[in-house]
C-alpha cells in the first residue's frame, strides 16, 4: 500500500471528483464538517492562506485536510504556525490507519507548503476523546486552554517543529 499526502492543486480531474465523494460518518460531521464545506473554504476565495491536501492510497483520495495561514489564520492561533482544519477520512476507509498516515506526513507537508512556520496548531472539541488521543500520540501537546467553540468547549493543541 502506497499512501502519500499531496496538495489538492496537484490532483487530476478524476481525483478531484473522488475527493468530492469523501464522506465521514454522520456523528463525525459535527467535529470535522463535511467535504463540501471544506472544499468551499478552499475554493471559494483562492489565496495563499488556505491549502488543501488529500491522502492518496494507490492514487485514490481517501482523506482530506486543510491548513490555514494569514490572512485566514484563526484568532486563537500563533502567527508563526499553520492551523489544521477539516481532517476527514472517508467512512469506507476508516480503521485502516489513514488518519495516522495524514498526521505522520503532515509536518513535512506543512513545512513544504509554508516554510516560514514554526509549528502546527489545531482546535479540537473537548469531548472528542479519540481525536485528542490520536493527536497526542503523534506529539501534539494540549495547551491547557479551553474555550467556548461552535458546539461546546474546545482544546488547543500544538506541534512545535
Amino acid at each position: 500500500m502506497t499512501a502519500r499526502l499531496v496538495p489538492y492543486d496537484s490532483l487530476n480531474a478524476l481525483q478531484r471528483q473522488q475527493v468530492e465523494a469523501i464522506e465521514v460518518h454522520k456523528e463525525q460531521i459535527r467535529f470535522s464538517g463535511d467535504i463540501h464545506g471544506a472544499l468551499h473554504t478552499l475554493l471559494s476565495k483562492p489565496g495563499p492562506g488556505v491549502k488543501g491536501f488529500a491522502l492518496l492510497v494507490e492514487e485514490v483520495p481517501v482523506a482530506f485536510l486543510l491548513l490555514k495561514r494569514p490572512p485566514v489564520l484563526p484568532a486563537w492561533a500563533d502567527e508563526h504556525s499553520a492551523t489544521l482544519h477539516a481532517l476527514q477520512v472517508d467512512h469506507r476507509a476508516q480503521g485502516k490507519g489513514y488518519g495516522k498516515a495524514c498526521l505522520q506526513a503532515l509536518p513535512d507537508v506543512a513545512r513544504q507548503a509554508f516554510p516560514e512556520i514554526k509549528g502546527l496548531e489545531l482546535s479540537v472539541d473537548a469531548d472528542n476523546a479519540s481525536a485528542i488521543a490520536l493527536y497526542a500520540k503523534f506529539g501534539w501537546v494540549d495547551s491547557g486552554e479551553a474555550y467556548r467553540g461552535r458546539i461546546g468547549y474546545e482544546r488547543r493543541m500544538g506541534l512545535i517543529f
